[in-house]
């Protein structure tokens, strides 16, 4: 007579045996089935990869290359590495590169980014308060989908001396300026531009962030009897700071990033060398002089200024409490 636990027992692992089976026959097409889904995938994603591989990796690791290199353009042949002599040469204290491009870069870049980020801060605050929100929105957000030429030539004309800014001068018995054409002027009259024109995009995150911040916050305030300045410094401008961040970084990398705007407003970054920054200096490097182991080294060197001034910004934001993770 046969045992019955070892009946049950073989039962059992006939059961598994089964159930092991069945598992890998599911397996097997569920594998094959997410192997075919991970091809389409890739097959889709291929046009993207091919585009951010040829017009933003390569280049990169070309700039990079060029950076250690000399060469005089068009002739792939005669590039001759040097090693780091285009850094050493413009990252000398006495260089051109120094002073006053460098220079000029931060002070170009301190004033548009103190402009803009401010300028939104108020305007934001305004719209908040207005009637017809959308219409002023679209109001300040137009400088930023006009051309940069048209902005330029727009704010060149009111510059000059017999120009509208000059005209109401003139009407309250100031006499005229060279806003473009005295060296001292010159780089703050362009940055105010700059400003200006990148003021649009900073109030739609900005006023997209108050938004945002919850109302019963204000009407606790004001039953404390606290008053709008107060309650700006205590609730709306905290609460704020990481939109605040976002835009201080973006304003941050467009201000050290400017070129277009100098080039039309001066054409020579002029006068005497006065609103000569980085990324115009490279541009005149590579394409007037034939510089380009000397521009990609500047372009180097301004990349890991902002990438520097990047992580700063987001380590002092998250220290301070701007971002919870």
């Amino acid at each position: 007579m046969a045992n019955p636990t070892l009946m049950t027992a073989a039962q059992e692992a006939a059961e598994d045996t089964i159930a092991v089976t069945v598992g890998t026959t599911k397996t097997k097409p569920r594998a094959r089935r997410f192997r075919r889904e991970a091809r389409a995938g890739y097959l889709f994603l291929a046009p993207s990869l091919l585009f951010f591989t040829v017009f933003l990796i390569l280049p990169t690791f070309f700039a990079i290359f060029l950076s250690l290199s000399t060469w005089g353009g068009f002739d792939l042949t005669k590039i001759e590495f040097t090693g780091f002599q285009n850094y050493a040469a413009i990252l000398q204290l006495d260089s051109k590169f120094v002073s006053p491009i460098l220079v000029n870069t931060f002070l170009f870049a301190i004033i548009a980014v103190v402009l803009a980020v401010g300028g939104s801060v108020v305007v934001a605050q305004l719209i908040e308060r207005l009637k017809f929100q959308g219409f002023w929105r679209f109001l300040y957000f137009l400088p930023v989908v006009a051309t940069v030429v048209a902005i330029g030539n727009v704010w060149k004309m009111l510059y000059q001396p017999a120009g509208l800014i000059n005209a109401l001068l003139n009407a309250v018995g100031v006499n005229s300026i060279g806003f473009l054409s005295d060296p001292s002027l010159a780089l703050p009259a362009v940055a105010v531009v700059q400003a200006w024109a990148s003021i649009g995009a900073a109030v739609l995150i900005l006023t997209a962030g108050i938004k945002g911040i919850d109302k019963t916050m204000y009407e606790a305030a004001e039953i404390d009897g606290a008053g709008p300045w107060r309650t700006f410094w205590s609730i709306t401008l905290p609460l704020l700071r990481p939109s605040l961040v976002f835009v201080f970084i973006t304003q941050c990398i467009a201000g050290l990033q400017s070129f277009a705007l100098i080039i039309v407003m001066t054409k020579d970054g002029g006068p005497a060398n006065a609103t000569n920054v980085a990324a115009f200096e490279m541009y005149q490097q590579a394409f007037k002089f034939g510089a380009w182991g000397t521009a990609s080294a500047m372009a180097m060197v301004l990349f890991l200024i902002i990438f520097i001034i990047t992580l700063l910004q987001l380590w002092i934001s998250r220290r301070t409490g701007g971002d919870d993770r």
